[in-house]
């Protein structure tokens, strides 16, 4: 009885701290400081200075990490935050949710210090984290009965078989397997994009504004997502090792392409200028029918696609985590949604790192060490003033004094 009663009040304890009030939180701040961190250690790199010796070298710690580590931190704080909005049900907090957190960072320290532990254990402390993120979201949605968000756990489940794909490319010393579980990574993070993009980025711009938000075209919603989703399992049967004609995957890429920049001209983007947490999640979208437009000739033989890849990342999922967590790191912690000084900025310096290390590089690919250069230090501004101005808010109790 008195262990129970002890734990009870540990508990209690717990969820009274700000940081592990909600999902977003901790994973926000820790996604960004380690951002910063990784890309600093990739600068050294291309530099010739190795800083670690991780799982599987630095050329594979470097792209499964901004996917497994900072990019998987970012979608676990927003899902875990949501679902609770979504479901009206209390979402992971107090010490579960640092005990999760405690997972995420183990699997980042396992796999940037393995020191000689057997190759399984890194693996499945990394791969721990993902499940407990959908089995959280699973409970929620199921209790709750909202099957539309159903939706967001077979993309988890995918990203689990990815990041398993690319550890075991590493134990087998499969470098294309390595390559074809990565791309599948990016594309279902590409996908989770269009789902949240398209559910509140011409929300956010019409209440902002004021505009009269332009009712969505079912067909073309439809075909927005599924065409993405077609995308996915291609990518999917091509890392299983299916052979997949690269004519129809260029032409699923394509018509992905075409449907959400269609579906981007309806939301409003012109009018956002002035106001950059929107036109930054404008733009972020904007490099999702960029990426797989320059992915679709990439896979015609017409470049690398690694150029896609990072409009996709740097782009897509860099820009958009930044204007998102810039957005609900302060409505979440009751702070009057501005743009802080600065934001404007760093969201402008991701476009600018977008814009060199893919399109500007497919041009120019003679200046490839000077876009290595600047887009990571663009980056790491970028996450710095983000931390700058939101490192006291996540740590912090909500201006109103409720309970989030």
């Amino acid at each position: 009885m008195q262990s129970t009663s002890s734990s009870s009040v540990r508990s209690s304890t717990l969820s009274r701290l700000p940081v592990a009030r909600l999902a977003f939180r901790p994973f926000f701040l820790l996604a960004a400081l380690f951002s910063v961190l990784s890309m600093g250690v990739w600068f050294a790199f291309w530099h010739g200075d190795i800083l670690l010796r991780p799982v599987g070298g630095l050329m594979f710690w470097h792209q499964h990490e901004m996917l497994f580590g900072f990019a998987a931190a970012v979608v676990a704080g927003f899902l875990l935050t949501a679902v609770q909005n979504w479901t009206g049900l209390p979402s992971l907090k107090g010490g579960p949710l640092l005990a999760l957190v405690g997972v995420w960072l183990a699997g980042r320290l396992l796999m940037a210090f393995p020191l000689g532990l057997p190759a399984w254990l890194p693996v499945l402390v990394d791969l721990a984290f993902l499940p407990v993120v959908a089995g959280v979201m699973a409970r929620l949605v199921i209790a709750a009965k909202r099957w539309r968000n159903l939706v967001f756990l077979p993309a988890l489940a995918l990203l689990v078989l990815a990041n398993l794909a690319m550890h075991l490319g590493v134990l087998t010393g499969d470098a294309e397997l390595i390559r074809q579980a990565a791309y599948l990574a990016v594309l279902l993070v590409t996908l989770l994009m269009v789902v949240v993009g398209g559910r509140v980025i011409a929300m956010f711009t019409a209440n902002r504004l004021g505009l009269t938000r332009r009712p969505p075209i079912p067909a073309l919603e439809t075909l927005s997502l599924g065409s993405v989703m077609a995308v996915v399992l291609g990518q999917l049967l091509v890392m299983l090792g299916v052979a997949i004609p690269g004519v129809l995957l260029a032409a699923l890429m394509g018509l992905a392409a075409l449907a959400n920049a269609v579906r981007l001209s309806r939301w409003g983007g012109l009018y956002s200028w002035r106001e950059p947490l929107l036109w930054g999640l404008h733009l972020s979208y904007a490099f999702i029918p960029v990426g797989l437009a320059m992915w679709a000739l990439a896979v015609l033989g017409t470049f690398r696609a690694e150029l896609a890849v990072h409009a996709l990342t740097i782009g897509g999922m860099g820009t958009m985590m930044l204007a998102m967590m810039s957005r609900v790191s302060l409505g979440h912690t009751a702070r009057p949604i501005r743009t802080l000084p600065g934001i404007g900025v760093a969201l402008g310096l991701m476009v600018a790192a977008a814009l060199l290390r893919s399109p500007v590089l497919a041009l120019f690919p003679q200046i490839t060490h000077w876009t290595y250069n600047l887009g990571i230090i663009f980056w790491c501004l970028a996450y710095g003033i983000f931390l700058v101005h939101y490192t006291g808010p996540l740590l912090s109790a909500r201006a109103d004094g409720k309970d989030g």
